[in-house]
């Protein structure tokens, strides 16, 4: 199955690209008004301390951590992680394919090599999720630990990212180097 998904790329980057658009046009011009412009804690690629933390908690208010809770963490990133990975995923056999070396291996291991690789941002992606969205949900259990650790789950779920887009970049120039 996740072999097909090589001929859907230009499909999944489509609707990762308008998820993702949608998900910043919130951000700028409405969860950052709900924050008094502070930037959400999901847009903090290099983390966050406590404080900082609970400074847009606090700006927030019930009221705003339930709208984002529900426009953003219930709907689209309940959707992102899981499409964006797709779509690394496609890139990844996509552009490997490319390559002789990457296409006469079996099949099952280019889909087992291009899962290995998103695999780790996809769970890294939920988890920091579900760490925001327990924040939001529940002011008390927004404490300097919790908030320590859905710091450092976003800047892992970032430099997770970081490992299947390097990979799809080096195959495309790879693959474009070979053409010429």
């Amino acid at each position: 199955m996740l072999l097909r998904l090589s001929r859907h790329v230009a499909a999944l980057c489509f609707l990762s690209a308008a998820v993702f658009i949608a998900m910043t046009v919130m951000e700028f011009f409405y969860f950052r008004q709900l924050s008094g412009g502070l930037p959400s804690l999901d847009m903090r690629y290099f983390g966050f301390t406590p404080d900082e933390g609970m400074a847009w908690l606090t700006a927030l208010g019930r009221r705003g951590s339930e709208i984002i809770l529900v426009w953003h963490y219930l709907t689209f990133d309940l959707l992102f992680p899981a499409l964006l990975s797709l779509t690394l995923i496609s890139l990844i056999l996509a552009t490997g394919r490319r390559l002789r070396n990457f296409r006469v291996l079996p099949a099952q291991v280019q889909s087992t090599f291009a899962l290995v690789l998103v695999l780790p941002y996809t769970l890294a992606d939920y988890a920091q999720n579900f760490a925001v969205a327990r924040l939001l949900s529940d002011f008390l259990y927004a404490n300097p630990d919790s908030l320590s650790f859905a710091s450092a789950l976003i800047v892992t779920k970032f430099a997770l990212l970081a490992v299947p887009v390097i990979v799809i970049a080096a195959f495309w120039l790879l693959g474009q180097r070979r053409q010429n």
